[in-house]
């Protein structure tokens, strides 16, 4: 399948009925990744590297497969019009505390270089959102992020 058909099956419903895969789940979760830590206009080596352990960590990658699904993320990112077919596959897949765990990672990514961006804490509310995670449980999520990075 090329990436074009890929993305068209994340943003558009199954026709049969099927659930996304693992893997589509994985790249909706790293592009929304992606997504957090272009918002401020940078997207430097720290927040890749962060996004690569996040990855490796969260859905048990080893490093190489965390970097692969990182430069599939950037790619979907930059071709896709809209992240809310992202935020679809996870809602969809993922329980309401495994949507809380994604929403941890996107704080800990937009925290990456130690400061809050007005762009991403939009991000961050309207995603939060979409995945039906309230605003309590996005802020009991930033506030460990900030406990773990130091910044609390």
């Amino acid at each position: 399948m090329g990436l074009l058909e890929r993305i068209r099956s994340i943003l558009e419903p199954a026709a049969s009925g099927a659930g996304p895969t693992h893997d589509e789940l994985h790249l909706a979760a790293a592009a929304l990744l992606v997504e957090a830590a272009r918002m401020d206009d940078e997207f430097d080596a720290t927040e890749r590297a962060r996004i690569e352990g996040l990855l490796a960590e969260h859905f048990r990658l080893d490093a190489d497969e965390a970097r692969g699904l990182l430069a599939m993320a950037e790619r979907t990112a930059a071709e896709s019009v809209e992240w809310q077919g992202f935020t679809r596959v996870i809602k969809e897949r993922l329980a309401p505390a495994e949507r809380i765990g994604v929403i941890e990672m996107l704080w800990e990514v937009v925290y990456a270089d130690g400061r809050l961006h007005d762009y991403e804490a939009s991000l961050l509310r309207r995603i939060t959102g979409l995945l039906y995670v309230s605003d309590y449980d996005s802020g009991e999520a930033r506030k460990r992020v900030l406990a773990r990075l130091g910044l609390a």
